[in-house]
Order: structure tokens, then C-alpha cells, then sequence
């Protein structure tokens, strides 16, 4: 109920994004219930039948990284005072930003079993002047525990990702945290009111302490070197701890996320990797192998070197996004080009990853036009599964840089106090993006050309 009342009461621009995470949950939705109409339609080609519901893992991933995208901009969901005194800590708000994903992903695959039953007659007859495609099987009757088991897995796997994401890391630091900061107050007024109570002691005897003196008095607050506060002093509290969440029950601060510094190592790593099982394979390109999009063929060690491509990429992307904040920096910069600098610094995991992600799409789409794929060789599902994935590419790089701009509005306000013109913090911004273009496009073109390679024979 909660999930359904946030949900119902966000704002437009949220409503949106959660209208794209219900958009790709239909395209993978539809090509899940493909994968089912073709073995329907086919029995004896099991093979083919695996091969097609395995390159749904695709469309599946691009969904679950759009749908964590969208559950971190979430207003709805994002901690703040007084939540947890009414029962809404970290883990209960995971639970309901899972449920809010859930729900736009669940209304997704609805709406692809009405199109796939639309498509196959099974509602209004067949449309489109009767045209019969074999991945519908309209002579066959449709199992609706198989079609709905296979729609219930965009719903499961988004909702698992956020919940993976959104998990309370930092409760269990916190609480250690808390107990050894609070401990160690504990044992410095101890040795503080022993030392005061011997000082007692020796001046006129057990228990002639005077009233008020420091540790005797549970009136008077005892400070930690054992010194009472002065009237009207505000008591001391602790401040934050090392995991970053405070102790006086106020909302957590975000802490800004910093890149792995071994994750650029890593992901060039599986990028030559990656490129290196391509170009083995690349005298065997023509012969029978795996089906691959766009109608073409090859053996199964491209697909695993394309896996290590994506993945180098991904990995790659927040590192190359940091050394574009330090280029920006170098060489005596200016106001701007230290504002954009520091900038791409603090966003570069926020941004980093999902750029990266776009670049190996872009790369594998320039990759499959360079050679010779089109809409009408590579058919109607391989379309409808490369628009999932680019879709969900770009709306997560634009959900990222929604998230970034949320996360960097405290400071953009503070430098507008401050007086800064406007024009500075739009010429920062152009100078991020063109960083950002002038690393990540000819890397690219670079992966794009060398991945054609093992399909070019």
C-alpha cells in the first residue's frame, strides 16, 4: 500500500522515468514470449530455441541497470529525518522502492502478453492483413504458465537488482561504530569520575563529596575530560562516524561514491581480453557457429570475447571518467576548468559506468552496420531487441545524470550565493560533456572496428 500511495503521488518527471523501466519490461517481455512461440512453432529446433531465449539476457541486463537507475533518483524512497521513527529505516524503504519497480515492471510484461496475444489473433484475429510470423505460433495454443513464468522474470530480476543495490550497506558499520564510539565516551567519563571521586576521596573522605561536583550529580551532565559544561552550553554530541551515518538519529549525509582505483586496470584488462578472443576467432568467422543479431554467423568464442568487451567497458568507464577530471585540472586551470575537473572527479562512478555501457552498445551497433547488417536482413526481433538496449542505455546515462544533478544541487546553490555567474556553471558543464566526447567516441570507433574483425571474413 505504501508503494502504491508513493507511487501514485510522484511527480511527472518521476512518473517518466518509471514509464521507461514499464517500456523496456514490455520490449523484453515480448521477446521472452517470442522465445516461447518459436519452440512452439518449432519443436524439434531446441537448440535454436535455447540460443534465442539466451540472447534475451541482453535486453534483460540493459532493463535491470535501467531500473537500479531509476530507483537511486527516486524521491519517494531516499532516507530522511524522522522515517526511521516511524518504522521506515533503510531496509524498509529498499523493500518499498523493490515493490515501486516491481509494479512498473509487472505493468510492462502485461502489456506485452496483450500485444504477443493481439499479434497471434488470439484477441481480435490476426491484424495486419493476416501476416503469420513464425515466432507467434497462431496454429498453436498458447501455455499461459509457461508465458507467464517467462514474464515473471523481467519483475523478479529488476526488483532483485534494486534490492541488491538499495541494501543497507552501512547499518552494520554504523552500529559498530556507534557502540565503539559510545564505549569509549563510556570509559573516558569513568576514568573521569573515578579520578574526581578520588580527589573527593582525599579531600574529606568517601561519600563527603560535595553536591554538584563532577560524576556525582546525574543532573549535571559530566563532559569527557571530566569538566561540567558551563550553563547554556549545548551538550556535546557525536558527530559522524567512519561509515558515514550519524549518531544523533538525524539522516544520513550522502557520501559521494569514488571510483575503485583498480577498476581501470581490470577493465583494460578484460577489454584486451576480450578483443584478443575476437581476433583468434577471426579466421573462423564464416564457419557454422552461433547465430548472432543482424543475421549473421559465427563461432561461439566472438560472443564470449564481445562479453569481455562489455564488461572491460563497464569496468573501465568510471577510471576513464576520473582521469578526464584530472586532465581538465592539469596545466595551471582556471575557475571553470576546476569546477568541471572536480566535478567529473565526484561523479565519475555515477557517471562513469553508465557511459562506459553506452559506449560498448555504440560500439556493437557500429560494429553491425559496418558489416552490413540491416532492419531487413537482421528482422523484426533483433530490432525490437537492439532498441531495448540502446533505449535502456541512453535513459540510464540520462537517469545518471539526472542523479548527478540532484546530488551536486547543494553546491550549485552555495555558488550562486557566492555570486558565480551562470554562464561559468553552463561552460563547466559543456566542458564535462566534451571530455567525456573526446575520450569515450574514439574509443568507440577504436573497439567498434577491432570487434568487426573476427565477422568481416
Amino acid at each position: 500500500m505504501l508503494a502504491l500511495r508513493l507511487t501514485h503521488s510522484a511527480r511527472p518527471a518521476v512518473q517518466l522515468r518509471r514509464l521507461l523501466v514499464a517500456a523496456a519490461s514490455a520490449g523484453t517481455g515480448f521477446l521472452l514470449l517470442s522465445t516461447l512461440g518459436y519452440a512452439l512453432g518449432h519443436p524439434w529446433a531446441s537448440t535454436a530455441s535455447l540460443l534465442r531465449l539466451g540472447w534475451c539476457a541482453v535486453p534483460l541486463a540493459a532493463t535491470a541497470h535501467l531500473a537500479t537507475a531509476v530507483a537511486r533518483t527516486d524521491p519517494g524512497t531516499r532516507p530522511r529525518p524522522g522515517l526511521a521513527a516511524i518504522g521506515l529505516g533503510p531496509a524498509r524503504l529498499m523493500a518499498v522502492s523493490a515493490t515501486t519497480t516491481a509494479l512498473s515492471s509487472v505493468l510492462g510484461s502485461l502489456l506485452a502478453l496483450l500485444v504477443f496475444l493481439h499479434l497471434r489473433g488470439d484477441l481480435t484475429g490476426l491484424p495486419f492483413d493476416g501476416v503469420r510470423w513464425e515466432f507467434l505460433a497462431p496454429d498453436r495454443p498458447l501455455p499461459l504458465p509457461g508465458a507467464l513464468t517467462l514474464l515473471s522474470l523481467t519483475p523478479l530480476t529488476c526488483s532483485l537488482a534494486v534490492a541488491v543495490m538499495l541494501r543497507p550497506r552501512d547499518t552494520l558499520l554504523a552500529t559498530r561504530a556507534a557502540t565503539r564510539t559510545l564505549g569509549r565516551v563510556g570509559r573516558q567519563a569513568a576514568q573521569a569520575a573515578g579520578g574526581a571521586g578520588g580527589h573527593a576521596d582525599a579531600a574529606g573522605g568517601p561519600g563527603d563529596a560535595p553536591h554538584g561536583a563532577a560524576g556525582t550529580d546525574p543532573s549535571h551532565p559530566v563532559a569527557v575530560n571530566g569538566s561540567r559544561p558551563a550553563e547554556g552550553d549545548a551538550l556535546p554530541t557525536p558527530g559522524p562516524t567512519e561509515a558515514g551515518v550519524p549518531l544523533n538519529g538525524a539522516a544520513p549525509r550522502p557520501v559521494p561514491p569514488r571510483p575503485n582505483p583498480t577498476a581501470l586496470p581490470w577493465g583494460a584488462a578484460l577489454l584486451a581480453a576480450g578483443l584478443a578472443v575476437e581476433a583468434y576467432t577471426g579466421g573462423k568467422a564464416t564457419a557454422a557457429g552461433l547465430r548472432l543479431p543482424g543475421g549473421l554467423h559465427g563461432p561461439g568464442a566472438v560472443l564470449l570475447g564481445w562479453t569481455l568487451t562489455v564488461l572491460g567497458l563497464a569496468l573501465a568507464g568510471p577510471g576513464l571518467t576520473h582521469l578526464c577530471g584530472r586532465l581538465l585540472q592539469s596545466a595551471h586551470p582556471g575557475a571553470v576548468r576546476l569546477l568541471a575537473g572536480r566535478g567529473l572527479m565526484e561523479e565519475a562512478t555515477r557517471i562513469g559506468r553508465p557511459v562506459g555501457v553506452l559506449c560498448a552498445v555504440a560500439s556493437g551497433a557500429y560494429a553491425l552496420a559496418a558489416l552490413g547488417a540491416d532492419s531487413a536482413t537482421a528482422g523484426p526481433l533483433t530490432v525490437l531487441g537492439g532498441l531495448v538496449v540502446a533505449g535502456c542505455a541512453l535513459a540510464t546515462l540520462g537517469t545518471a545524470a539526472v542523479e548527478a544533478r540532484q546530488a551536486r544541487a547543494g553546491t550549485t546553490a552555495a555558488l550562486l550565493r557566492l555570486g558565480a555567474p551562470a554562464t561559468a556553471l553552463r561552460g563547466a558543464a559543456a566542458l564535462r560533456a566534451g571530455a567525456l566526447l573526446a575520450v569515450f567516441v574514439p574509443l568507440t570507433v577504436l573497439v567498434a572496428e577491432l570487434a568487426s574483425v573476427p565477422l568481416a571474413g
